[in-house]
């Protein structure tokens, strides 16, 4: 797996050409021969003297004098102090200044915004899909915690602890009337500490307690099953649903691909659908790395900033894992909730014809962040880039347009809730100028059964030739 990134050079050399070579060359270009220039009447006579107001454009446009923005900031150190001095109870002077570089970052954009260090810590542990736990999945059920199922090679799989346990009691405090965020935060901790866990299991008359030893759990990224089969969970069409781009997403693709061919003896499946919906994207990177796994050659993003340093191109190269799926047909699910990452990743497949995509409008995130560290102060994330597909699209309050449009069959009591407008709907997003917004929602709205799933289904007849489509297969140029 390689990554290029070749910058912008010329664009970046054009910006940093000093000013006064600019001026020297207009000079010579004025004194050169050239043929008569019929010259301008003279403008009308200004009796007062005075200067037109400038517009509010030029307003914008026009530098600041320093002295202005040094007085704005000493209006915000008196506002501070009136409050220090003033407010009714004595406030907490560092969450007054937390909130206003929060108010300034916000100002900016949906997506730019502050930081405290716990947030900061939580983010990072989310992006790196790593944590200190105990290796379950779970969910909520009738105020208890049920095992879903532990995760292989955890301190709870190897403490034997199964899928339906009901987890009464972690620490000796008991779970009902907790949260399912709240039994998870007490569940994980630093890596190397204990914690005691009480498990009611069927067949079993006494609960089962169980010391467990917290290790670092990778939290799983990629799902795959086979599909197409006469019952669910056989076939020979691979679905690949990648919840989000953290750490783990490339890791999660390679291995699913892996797995599938061990199970098939080899034999490629007969196609893959790569489920993007709902996924809210994630790391840049991690979008560029799972792409170049079905692309051989060719951009996969292009972001610019305004910095030449936020101005890339992004390059996938040949390499063992897409040559060995070159020949697969792919089918990939979007829908609003698909955003950034997974909007870099479905753009990349549909401009390149790798892929056919199905289902309803993305997000329309097509921005980029980046999170630049404060040290103990937390950090900052701050909109730094646009992305633009390798045709040159921006998506920015866009999205991408599935090439055949699938709806979901939406039960009446979320229709009319199953919509969003996506980053067109959002207060200060960033704009494109002279490029079109959406203006009508786009279905979020995923059935738990895949046999009532109306996009997955398609897909999988699309694959097995039960239904067809001029977009299917793509036909490369």
């Amino acid at each position: 797996m390689r990554l290029t990134t070749l910058r912008l050079a010329a664009l970046g050399a054009a910006v940093l050409v000093p000013a006064t070579m600019l001026i020297a060359q207009d000079q010579l270009l004025a004194q050169a021969p050239a043929d008569p220039v019929p010259v301008e009447e003279p403008a009308e006579p200004n009796p007062s003297g005075e200067k037109a107001e400038p517009t509010a454009a030029e307003r914008a446009a026009a530098p600041r004098d320093p002295l202005e923005i040094y007085a704005d900031l000493n209006l915000f150190g008196e506002i501070f102090d009136r409050i220090r001095a003033e407010y009714v109870d004595p406030p907490d002077e560092q969450e007054l200044i937390r909130a206003a570089i929060q108010g300034m970052l916000t100002s900016l954009d949906p997506h730019s915004g502050y930081l405290p260090p716990i947030e900061y810590a939580d983010m990072r542990e989310d992006t790196s899909g790593r944590f200190g736990g105990l290796g379950v999945e779970i969910i909520m059920e009738e105020g208890l915690i049920k095992v879903v199922s532990p995760i292989d090679d955890t301190p709870a799989a190897r403490a034997g602890i199964l899928s339906n346990d009901l987890i009464v009691e972690i620490d000796g405090q008991q779970v009902q009337g907790m949260t399912q965020d709240e039994a998870v935060e007490k569940m994980r901790g630093e890596v190397g500490t204990q914690v005691m866990i009480t498990v009611l299991r069927e067949g079993v008359d006494e609960p089962l307690e169980f010391e467990l030893t917290r290790g670092i759990i990778s939290m799983r990224a990629v799902r795959w099953s086979m599909e197409g089969g006469e019952t669910e969970g056989e076939g020979d069409i691979a679905v690949l649903r990648l919840a989000r781009f953290s750490e783990q997403a490339f890791v999660g693709i390679e291995r699913a691909i892996e797995d599938i061919y061990e199970e098939r003896e080899n034999v490629p499946p007969k196609g893959i659908i790569l489920d993007l919906r709902n996924n809210p994207g994630g790391l840049v990177d991690q979008s560029v790395y799972v792409a170049d796994a079905f692309l051989n050659r060719g951009a996969v993003v292009l972001t610019r900033g305004r910095s030449e340093n936020e101005s890339a191109r992004y390059d996938a190269a040949p390499d063992p894992l897409d040559a060995r799926i070159a020949d697969v047909p792919l089918v990939v699910l979007i829908n609003g909730g698909s955003a950034s990452a997974s909007e870099i990743l479905a753009g990349a497949l549909q401009d390149h014809k790798r892929a056919t995509l199905v289902g309803t409008r993305s997000f329309g995130k097509g921005s980029v962040q980046s999170i630049i560290s404060l040290g103990p102060d937390g950090a900052m994330r701050l909109t730094t880039a646009r992305y633009y597909t390798p045709n040159n699209r921006s998506i920015q309050a866009l999205g991408i347009t599935p090439d055949i449009e699938v709806r979901q069959v939406v039960p009446e009591e979320f229709q009319g809730r199953d919509e969003i407008i996506g980053e067109a709907g959002l207060d200060g997003h960033i704009t494109v100028e002279g490029q079109e917004e959406a203006s009508v929602g786009s279905s979020v709205y995923v059935p738990s059964d895949k046999s009532e799933d109306t996009q997955l289904q398609y897909a999988i007849r699309l694959i097995k030739g039960e239904e067809t489509d001029p977009a299917y297969p793509p036909s490369a140029e």
